[in-house]
């Protein structure tokens, strides 16, 4: 890559330019105003979860243009182009009710970009030109899609994983022609047309394919791999609930013997058979980033080995050389580490334009002279700038959420907490204006959902509306949470009555600090983090007056038994099955991961919700629940979501944490 000159910018700032969307509001919400309220105003709700007003930004390959998602503010996103030279601007129009979820640059002309409708993706898979922003035209449409790459050779040629051309049938990767654009988009729904019949749009999705490649045999396709070229070379299959690594040479899949149940793989090195993996260790010590030989799993140099955290995170690529010169992770706080020189001295310099933020490059050209820049803290959602090193001017592209008044937000703190076994796991605790040990506040315990996610220290919607409601918030991660798992063995990773006691122990590691009312505790989560919830509500039934849990599963028996039938197009089922075991022969201890099964034990009244169609956890689950608290006259209350799309829509996750905050405020 060019290297590129570091200037001295100091304290200079000149803006690049100001962009203002304005897009129709929706009725119900007040959705035009995009300035804080006035500091003598509650803050709604809505700033708190509103879309962002600008995302992902990101430069075209000559540094000319920046593309971005936009929202104005609003329940929808729109793909907007600016010349960075001129400061005009381009939106995205004619594609309807449809938002724009992803976008990628293909040529410094051409974008590619994802649609969907009611919040659903795999609408549609489209392309615009700059210039003509008003004459989008589709490339695929309804069944699944993923973009697996955009080789360099040809950049109109991206590679897609599809399913839709095989009405529902795993049609394996194929290469789509961007040139063609005289398909129309087809909105089935409001054609009123089965959702499974694809015929208006198999003809139209065809015609796009200008190659194909074959499909891996082995077990169900769960993803694809390209190298830093943009070309097919790897897939993931998995069969019984184990995955398997496979190589494609141009014309055909040969195995390889890496074990996947100990690698995690990040990338394709510089040479095509050569990854770069991430290697589970389970030995008492964090995860190295390492290089490793694909087709005989020996292991090359390590990259990085962080002192106290597993990795966690995304290579980044120079965009000249597509090589990976970085690393992206989390500790207890967001870490970057480069393996550039030139980019170590960047970053040393971005920081010093804005000290104690959290700056990430977002974005450059492939010249390397000009950068997009992500600056964000625990109270300021992230903002973006525009960096030219040739010109040594840095200047404010936009601000996510312009609605978020930084000086009423309250800080994250980290504090950390011991396992049963000893070990020191992180915590964030926001605490509300004015709590103190002579004035402590009520808490609420969230923890998250996954298992396999993590809380990150930033700025986080759920933790400041609550704190700006007078709740301390606490944040746990558990074991199973990534960036911990070196201290445990493999198995932990499983064992969900563990994860229940780490929050526990969370919990009562903040008691202790006197800065909260003992008797004054509740516990909510989502996903997940319901079930860790409902797990604190009836094993520690001291600790918490009330629970929140939405869209959680709590019979693992009963979850078990539903996925049964996706095992032939997921490999869900096989998984928990490998690693869970089978309900039917291990009933006791299905019982004992279940807290449904333990709702006598509850004190605690539950806010029970639901999103109708989510497609993660079943409704049923939450229908249990409601029977099991009715039959032990456990007292609770219910909301279920029926509109499609449910808690993406800013509506409803705005109804819900209104009833939620009312929940809180009787019961806490």
């Amino acid at each position: 890559m060019p290297t590129p000159t570091v200037p001295r910018l100091g304290g200079m700032i000149s803006a690049l330019l100001t962009i203002t969307v304005t897009l129709l509001a929706a009725p119900a919400l007040d959705l035009e105003r995009l300035d804080p309220v006035p500091q003598d105003q509650v803050i709604p709700i809505q700033d708190f979860f509103r879309p962002p007003n600008f995302s992902d930004p990101q430069l075209n390959f000559a540094g000319t243009h920046v593309a971005a998602l936009v929202s104005g503010g609003l329940d929808k996103y729109r793909l907007m182009v600016v010349d960075l030279a001129t400061n005009d601007l381009e939106l995205l129009s004619g594609i309807g009710r449809m938002d724009v979820n992803r976008f990628e640059w293909l040529t410094d002309e051409r974008l590619m970009f994802t649609l969907s409708v009611d919040k659903k993706l795999g609408v549609a898979l489209a392309a615009v030109n700059v210039g003509s922003l008003d004459n989008p035209y589709p490339l695929i449409q309804y069944g699944r899609h993923i973009v697996i790459g955009i080789p360099e050779r040809n950049r109109l040629r991206p590679l897609t994983w599809v399913s839709s051309l095989g009405r529902g049938k795993d049609g394996g990767i194929v290469e789509l022609n961007t040139d063609i654009n005289t398909a129309n988009f087809v909105d089935l729904e409001r054609a009123n047309v089965n959702s499974f019949d694809y015929s208006l749009v198999d003809d139209y999705n065809r015609k796009q394919v200008s190659a194909s490649f074959p499909v891996p045999e082995g077990g169900l396709q769960s993803g694809y791999l390209s190298d830093k070229d943009g070309e097919l070379a790897y897939s993931y299959t998995v069969r019984d609930g184990r995955y398997t690594l496979q190589y494609f040479d141009g014309e055909t899949w040969s195995p390889s013997p890496v074990d996947m149940e100990f690698v995690d793989v990040l990338g394709v090195s510089e040479a095509r058979q050569q990854l770069i993996v991430n290697e589970d260790l389970y030995n008492g010590e964090p995860s190295p980033v390492r290089e490793m030989a694909a087709l005989t799993g020996e292991m090359g140099r390590v990259l990085m080995q962080d002192k106290g955290y597993d990795f966690e995170g995304y290579l980044y690529r120079d965009r000249a050389t597509r090589l990976p010169v970085g690393a992206v992770f989390d500790r207890a706080t967001p870490a970057m580490v480069w393996f550039n020189q030139t980019y170590q001295d960047l970053q040393k310099l971005f920081e010093g334009s804005f000290p104690r933020k959290i700056v990430r490059i977002s974005s450059s050209n492939k010249a390397g002279s000009i950068f997009v820049l992500s600056v964000r803290s625990d109270v300021d959602p992230v903002s973006y700038y525009v960096v030219n090193l040739e010109k040594k001017s840095l200047g404010p592209l936009k601000a996510s959420r312009p609605w978020i008044d930084p000086q009423r937000m309250n800080r994250m703190n980290i504090i950390k907490y011991k396992t049963s076994e000893g070990h020191k796991l992180d915590a964030y605790l926001t605490l509300p204006a004015g709590a103190s040990k002579e004035a402590p506040v009520p808490l609420v315990v969230v923890p998250h959902g996954g298992p396999d996610q993590r809380d990150k220290w930033g700025f986080d919607s759920t933790a400041q509306y609550l704190a700006s409601r007078g709740y301390a918030v606490l944040q746990p991660n558990y074991r199973g949470s990534p960036g911990y798992n070196w201290m445990f063995p493999e198995t932990d990773q499983w064992d969900y009555v563990k994860m229940h006691e780490d929050v526990t122990a969370a919990t009562q590691t903040v008691l202790r600090t006197g800065l909260i009312v003992k008797d004054r505790v509740a516990i909510m989560g989502e996903g997940f983090g319901a079930y860790l919830a409902l797990s604190g509500a009836v094993h520690a039934p001291e600790l918490y007056k009330c629970v929140v849990g939405v869209g959680g599963g709590y019979d693992w028996a009963e979850i078990m038994r539903e996925a049964k039938d996706s095992q032939y197009y997921s490999g869900q089922y096989g998984r928990w099955r490998l690693k869970l075991g089978d309900p039917n022969t291990e009933p006791e201890k299905f019982r004992r991961i279940s807290p449904i099964h333990f709702v006598e034990n509850m004190k605690a009244p539950m806010l029970v919700a639901h999103d109708k169609e989510d497609p993660v956890t079943s409704v049923l689950e939450s229908r249990r629940i409601v029977s099991a608290l009715n039959a032990h006259q456990i007292e609770h209350e219910t909301l279920f979501i029926a509109q499609e799309g449910g808690l993406a829509h800013l509506e409803n996750r705005v109804e819900l944490m209104g009833r939620v905050e009312a929940f809180l405020a009787k019961h806490l």
